[in-house]
């Protein structure tokens, strides 16, 4: 990477160390379009959330600030960070069967080595018609480029497995495994697991994070450009045709 693009809050801090949550947090607030993007992509989750009893429950922290979007939500992550409310791994958490409405994600289920195991996990949390819903990369013709060639995580969309794989809880990570899950695969997984309907696939966003700089570069935008820069991405069809995110719902069904 460029030192002219790359970011100095993340400059001498690898992505394996539990230090870069505090800095990633100060980041995303600092940039504006970063920030704007995080909070829709919070939005586009709360409005998946169904009205029902019981606590909604973020998988790990992202940028720390999902509650306001959606108050009362407690924050989990598997390693100790600031702000967190709840330490713990996704596929074993210390919560009551069926005490939970909702699970929600952003850019966590590409990192976890056994997501079948946090599908499972959540099936017992969760209660009948609540959800999992999240946000996570997504592959188009377009983004299959920019993972394989512009990004910094592992991306393998012909991978066989549907584990991803294990060099510490943040920086083992296949950025196709969503895609492999939830599209070329759904069948198979639906098969193993059947506590799961799709209820929608939305891609997204295949600009917008690029211009943001992201969680490593400078944001090559302000944050005013933001609300215009999305409509274009909207209107013109280029979140449908070439998505670099999606946003994914599950509902528990008995």
């Amino acid at each position: 990477m460029s030192p002219l693009l790359e970011h100095p809050l993340t400059r001498d801090v690898g992505f394996s160390d539990t230090e870069i949550m505090h800095r990633l947090r100060r980041l995303i607030r600092r940039k504006g379009f970063l920030r704007q993007l995080y909070r829709e992509w919070y939005r586009s989750l709360a409005a998946a959330i169904p009205d029902l009893p019981g606590t909604v429950l973020e998988v790990g922290s992202g940028a720390g600030f999902l509650s306001e979007v959606v108050p009362s939500t407690v924050s989990s992550d598997v390693v100790p960070c600031r702000g967190v409310d709840l330490v713990a791994d996704a596929a074993r958490l210390p919560i009551a069967s069926g005490a939970l409405r909702a699970v929600l994600l952003v850019d966590v289920l590409h990192h976890l080595g056994d997501p079948l195991g946090f599908l499972a996990e959540a099936a017992r949390c969760v209660r009948s018609r609540g959800v999992v819903a999240m946000v996570e990369p997504w592959v188009s013709g377009w983004s299959r480029h920019v993972y394989r060639h512009l990004h910094h995580e592992p991306f393998d969309d012909r991978s066989p497995s549907w584990t991803g794989p294990v060099d510490g809880p943040l920086a083992g990570a296949n950025s196709a495994l969503p895609w492999i899950l939830f599209s070329r695969d759904w069948p198979r997984v639906a098969a193993a697991r059947p506590e799961w309907r799709r209820i929608s696939v939305t891609p997204m966003m295949p600009f917008a994070y690029l211009a943001s700089g992201g969680v490593s570069r400078r944001a090559l935008l302000p944050g005013a450009a933001y609300g215009p820069w999305r409509w274009i991405e909207r209107v013109t069809g280029l979140d449908r045709r070439m998505s670099m995110f999606a946003r994914i719902v599950l509902r528990r069904v008995d």
